[in-house]
């Protein structure tokens, strides 16, 4: 990343794309809420999918830059362009991709299902653990960011299985419903 990607301009620019991004979802959800399709439960079903297609993006991707971070020296121009990229996936992708999925799957849990069945409470059990593991990779970019990372790339590598698991295990919760 050159140091054009990684200037304050280019952060505002991501940041006013992302927002753009965020705004047109948000509004496409409200319009869907207040004018009603006879096929809104399909609507909102998919902009749940695409949110949570964009949150575990995130949460794959941004363990991985630990491991590549982990490798570079702390305040070194490779470890300085690796917190901007830490920073903006987790604040501008992972943080509002996350809200998304939680708001629009719940909705999804109350209207359709009304919050019963043991996959639907197995699903959302393991949720608030993917929750836990973004919350987790948050602390870190924090830590990377103030070069206090105390994981090596292994134990990085090893971190970036847990989102892999629990995403199959909630698939298979939402498509087997095995109980």
């Amino acid at each position: 990343m050159s140091e054009k990607q990684a200037g304050e301009r280019a952060g505002r620019r991501a940041r006013l794309r992302a927002a753009a991004a965020l705004t047109v979802f948000a509004l496409l959800a409200v319009l869907l809420i207040l004018y009603p399709p006879e096929n809104l439960y399909l609507w909102i079903k998919a902009l749940h999918i695409v949110a949570v297609i964009s949150w575990m993006a995130g949460l794959l991707y941004l363990p991985r830059l630990f491991v590549y971070h982990t490798d570079a020296a702390p305040g070194s121009a490779q470890s300085e362009i690796f917190k901007v990229m830490e920073q903006r996936l987790y604040r501008t992708i992972m943080q509002p991709a996350m809200g998304l999925s939680w708001l629009l799957g719940l909705y999804l849990a109350w209207s359709v299902y009304g919050f019963s069945g043991g996959w639907l409470h197995a699903k959302l059990a393991f949720v608030v653990l993917l929750t836990g593991v973004h919350h987790f990779y948050g602390r870190a970019v924090k830590d990377f960011a103030g070069d206090r990372n105390a994981r090596t790339g292994r134990q990085w590598r090893i971190w970036n299985e847990a989102p892999a698991l629990l995403m199959i295990l909630i698939v298979i919760m939402v498509v087997v419903k095995p109980f």
